[in-house]
């Protein structure tokens, strides 16, 4: 038997695949490379494949975007009673790989139970009680967000969700490219929801606010005794603890050029060694990193290693500023508002359609982290029924935008983004750090524009 295509099409009875059938309530088998090779009528239902589609010989991720197939097929190893969402019904699920005589994974069969899940109500307040106690102790750190969080009609942001669920069916490494307050740590967490390894560790940190001196510890770990004051037993360090998982570096362009050595090996290798060990560990991990800042700029400058910056880009997604996509602004507002409010126990507020307006004429050099940054203040400024633009702080604009038209688009841009950050270090007397909080962006960021300001 050199392919399970040939056990099948030899099955010309069905026997096999009666036999499958009646084990549950709905099966599929897959080749080697993820592509169906048979489906019940159960599981078409299931999923609801048309009668007049035929998927055989199709990829399976077309018809089950979240199938963890793939991955029993790659480790080769079988995944028994796991539960899945399919189609908003939740399933028990069990996946098995097939290997021929020489012991190479040639395909893989899954099977799906979705009708009496009580008797197994036992087994799933086990798994929910261990959960919550990993979640306690920090072991296991779950992705707040889903791809269904990210909101908006515009073009740019159904472009960039359709990048982002094809990115989540593959196993690769990450790039993601935006301005600061864009939201890559959320299309991250999306991403890795989406992706086979959901139900694993998503680990996050961000380099841009780690210490260099703490930082080879916290991401690689350490040995025990590994320098004055270490822990007796060692510790773990974020890679190992997304081992099965997806790690998230946040300014990745901030990382010391002495760490970008081992990250490489993690990425090429897949192994790690802890700081004061001279002992590498086998690691499953799968990274996505984030940047602000141009990289290939960085290599040239030799502030990043070219080669890390080529395994890195294996798979850039461009996150749009929120200037770009205006048109999501009555969607992302109105969901904000209901959170703050939500958190904050204020009393519902609306926004006035002056307030509206302003907000899809402003050309928010923070981004959506500014916009609910001034939709807060809106809520604890508003004296009314509903919040006007003065209250989301349309008054700290400088009126600019009619000289804009005399310069290029960046020109307007730059100029657009140095008023607020002049107006908003103005209104904090002085305090750099304030203003850059009021404007949703790092104080790292802030310096940097006026710096750039201060060259041309």
């Amino acid at each position: 038997m050199n392919s399970l295509r040939e056990l099948i099409e030899q099955d010309t009875n069905h026997n096999l695949l009666d036999l499958l059938s009646s084990l549950c309530q709905g099966s599929i088998a897959v080749d080697e490379n993820c592509n169906i090779l048979w489906i019940s009528d159960a599981y078409r239902d299931l999923i609801n494949i048309s009668h007049t589609t035929d998927p055989i010989g199709l990829p399976v991720e077309q018809f089950l975007p979240t199938t963890q197939l793939p991955r029993v097929i790659k480790s080769g190893k079988p995944s028994f009673v796991d539960l899945m969402q399919i189609k908003q019904q939740w399933c028990v699920v069990t996946r098995l790989p097939i290997k021929n005589p020489e012991q190479k994974t040639i395909g893989a069969i899954g099977f799906v139970f979705y009708d009496d899940l009580d008797s197994l109500q036992p087994l799933f307040d086990k798994f929910a009680r261990l959960r919550r106690k990993f979640e306690e102790e920090k072991i296991l750190r779950p992705s707040r967000y889903a791809l269904d969080d990210m909101l908006g009609s515009a073009p740019a942001t159904q472009q960039l969700r359709r990048q982002a669920l094809r990115a989540a069916q593959l196993d690769t490494t990450l790039l993601l490219l935006g301005e600061t307050g864009t939201g890559k740590e959320l299309l991250a967490q999306g991403i890795h929801h989406a992706s086979t390894r959901r139900t694993a560790p998503f680990v996050g940190i961000n380099m841009g606010a780690l210490p260099e001196a703490l930082a080879e510890a916290e991401l690689f770990g350490t040995a025990p005794g590994a320098y004055t004051g270490a822990n007796s037993k060692g510790r773990l360090g974020k890679v190992q603890l997304a081992d099965g998982g997806t790690l998230f570096l946040d300014e990745i362009a901030e990382m010391p050029l002495a760490m970008q050595a081992k990250l490489l090996r993690v990425l090429q290798e897949r192994e790690v060694e802890a700081l004061g060990s001279n002992r590498l560990e086998k690691v499953d991990v799968r990274i996505i990193a984030a940047t602000a800042k141009d990289l290939r700029h960085q290599v040239e400058i030799g502030e990043f290693r070219e080669d890390l910056y080529y395994r890195l880009n294996v798979l850039p997604i461009n996150l749009p500023p929120l200037r770009e996509r205006l048109d999501d602004i009555p969607e992302l507002s109105g969901h904000m508002l209901k959170q703050i409010q939500h958190q904050s126990q204020l009393s519902e507020l609306m926004l006035s359609t002056s307030a509206l307006q302003w907000l899809q004429h402003y050309h928010w050099p923070g981004n959506i982290r500014e916009l609910r940054n001034r939709l807060e203040r809106g809520c604890v400024m508003a004296e009314g029924e509903f919040i006007e633009a003065t209250d989301l702080g349309s008054n700290d604009e400088l009126p600019s935008k009619a000289t804009a038209l005399t310069g290029s688009l960046e020109q307007t841009r730059v100029q657009a983004e140095l008023s607020a950050i002049e107006l908003a270090i103005k209104r904090c007397n002085g305090n750099k750090t304030a203003a850059a909080k009021l404007l949703g962006i790092s104080r790292a960021n802030l310096y940097s524009r006026l710096k750039q300001e201060q060259t041309h």
